[in-house]
């Protein structure tokens, strides 16, 4: 038995399929953990859903900030992005179990002696503060009325988590940390336009998992969300999104040796010219 995170798939349905077979993946015995961003900007969000509905028994998933709009373009509340391939998803038959199904997914996974999040964690939050804020998150989209908080999802304010924070403003920080977070500063401010290398982070500003006295360092985090900064493997973080969607590879790191293993896009995937990295 062999536990396997994956980074960013992005609908590059036939790169996964690739990994799989490179990695004798076999869904009676392993376990996939996959970091998120499972659909959108690739060719085939449909087939990969439906591929990782089929094996959720053998599968962890946390939710990325694609997985979330797309949730939020269903409902419509939001126009799809020009970039946007979830439209063969949305128009689906069995879209409404998949996109259902997606959205009782969590924010968070610990296990093993690892951490899982899609984007990353704000400085002054420890692995169990982190799990418990994750949770209020899940309740309102697993909630009744999960419709209210898509539609007061998007937005990057508040920029910094207090403690003191309420309702929908809550929520959206630890949405956007969780999701979409890259840098902020020592005191949590988070900065959204950046999506670039680490040598041209913007001034006053660091990757969260840099920060000195982050209160995660405990444990180790596994992640995506940042396609620039490829594979990363140091400092007890593991950054597995290498920029499949364009054109890189799709990643797989075994948790119980940390091996790596890596398969080049896949030529059917069409990688996308234009990078929207968010």
């Amino acid at each position: 038995m062999a536990t396997y995170a994956i980074g960013d798939i992005q609908g590059c349905f036939h790169s996964f399929q690739a990994l799989l077979k490179k990695i004798k993946f076999n869904p009676a015995s392993d376990k996939l953990w996959l970091v998120g961003d499972l659909i959108n900007r690739g060719s085939g969000s449909l087939e990969v859903l439906r591929w990782v509905f089929d094996h959720q028994s053998s599968i962890v998933t946390v939710l990325g900030n694609h997985d979330l709009h797309a949730l939020v373009v269903a409902e419509g509340f939001v126009s799809p992005h020009r970039s946007d391939t979830i439209q063969t998803l949305l128009d689906a038959p069995d879209a409404d179990s998949l996109l259902n199904w997606l959205r009782h997914q969590p924010l968070l996974h610990v296990e093993h002696d690892y951490l899982m999040v899609h984007a990353g964690l704000l400085p002054q939050w420890t692995s169990q503060i982190a799990q418990g804020l994750a949770k209020e998150v899940s309740q309102a989209l697993s909630a009744d009325d999960y419709r209210e908080f898509l539609k007061h999802m998007y937005g990057n304010q508040p920029a910094q988590w207090h403690d003191a924070l309420t309702g929908w403003d809550r929520l959206r920080v630890i949405t956007n940390a969780m999701t979409r977070l890259r840098v902020c500063t020592q005191e949590g401010e988070m900065e959204f336009k950046f999506k670039g290398e680490l040598v041209n982070c913007p001034k006053n500003y660091a990757p969260w998992f840099d920060l000195p006295k982050r209160a995660s360092a405990d444990i180790p985090v596994i992640f995506g969300h940042w396609s620039a900064l490829g594979l990363y493997t140091q400092n007890n973080v593991f950054g597995l999104d290498t920029g499949c969607l364009w054109g890189g590879a799709l990643t797989a790191l075994r948790l119980e040796d940390k091996a790596v293993t890596q398969v080049p896009c896949h030529a059917d995937d069409a990688p996308i010219s234009i990078h929207f990295a968010d």
